[in-house]
């Protein structure tokens, strides 16, 4: 049977006691741990470029806030797109993720689910996305359907590069350019310097992140900027933070934003600089942290972006 399955259990390092594993029922309840329902903050990671995105959108089109059909829009498909990207991605890697301790409780490796039933929920994901995309107008269409590109090269290239989180950012940066093309069927100088942001913001929390799995990645010979940083992560943080806050500082010019958009970015500036701060990348459990804490300065610049529209509108 396509749905059967067996609940062995929360993967290691999801959230404990989540409705997944509370109030979903048991059948459903791998699937639900295959598109990473209990760790939200992947959607949202994937969802701010799109929310940035159509707020700067707004500040150009002289709008009082971003379209609130195109912010709902961008929420269901950024929780359907990554839930099908965390099952290309774990039937890409299911035998990497069975020799990490981390990863070897995930339902693939695990045998929650065979590999036939997470090919079906990638496809139903993926059609639920496809059902959001086209709510958009052509050129964003068109827009979407490139964006699987990056998508589908992601998982392999921590099999041949160090920069591996170079390519995630590609495809999790990619909402920057789908918000200002919703709004205005083109792209302009604004978006594609948030896009160039988002990678570098992308680069320096993955890395963070990959902290947590090194020893077990150098053991089974998976690259990550974690490795090829090691002790100099701090140092790349700086240098990748700073960037991705330039670059959106001068996404805002390029969009004739305000001063409470500029505001927004420095005290986003001071929520990286804490994350840097007090980050030992040896605490795995404080890496987890950290990251996390990314959905918060997601709030932060959308915040002050919402904020210089309303303004200027007003």
């Amino acid at each position: 049977m396509i749905f059967t399955t067996k609940d062995t259990g929360p993967v290691a390092d999801a959230v404990k006691r989540h409705w997944v594993d509370t109030r979903l029922p048991p059948a459903f309840r791998p699937y639900a741990r295959l598109a990473r329902w209990e760790r939200p903050i992947g959607w949202w990671l994937l969802l701010w470029p799109c929310w940035w995105s159509a707020a700067l959108a707004a500040i150009a089109a002289g709008n009082g806030w971003p379209n609130p059909w195109h912010l709902v829009l961008f929420f269901v498909g950024a929780v359907a797109m990554r839930g099908a990207g965390c099952t290309y991605n774990d039937l890409v890697d299911v035998d990497i993720d069975a020799k990490v301790e981390r990863t070897r409780s995930r339902p693939i490796p695990a045998g929650q689910v065979s590999k036939t039933q997470a090919k079906v929920f990638l496809i139903a994901q993926a059609l639920l996305g496809l059902l959001v995309l086209l709510q958009f107008n052509s050129f964003s269409i068109w827009l979407g359907i490139v964006s699987l590109v990056p998508v589908a090269i992601y998982p392999f290239m921590k099999r041949i590069t160090n920069w591996p989180q170079l390519f995630l950012g590609f495809a999790f940066s990619w909402g920057a350019l789908m918000g200002w093309s919703a709004t205005f069927g083109s792209l302009g100088v604004a978006p594609v310097l948030l896009y160039l942001g988002g990678i570098c913001w992308t680069i320096g929390y993955d890395t963070i992140y990959a902290h947590q799995d090194k020893e077990d990645d150098a053991l089974v010979g998976v690259k990550s900027t974690a490795r090829l940083f090691g002790g100099h992560t701090k140092l790349a943080l700086v240098l990748l933070y700073s960037a991705a806050t330039v670059l959106f500082g001068l996404a805002a010019v390029f969009a004739d934003a305000g001063p409470a958009a500029f505001f927004g970015i420095l005290a986003g500036v001071v929520h990286l600089g804490w994350q840097i701060l007090v980050l030992d990348i040896d605490d795995g459990d404080q890496c987890l942290k950290l990251f996390r804490s990314n959905g918060t300065y997601g709030w932060i610049l959308f915040g002050g972006f919402v904020a210089d529209a309303l303004i200027g509108w007003l």
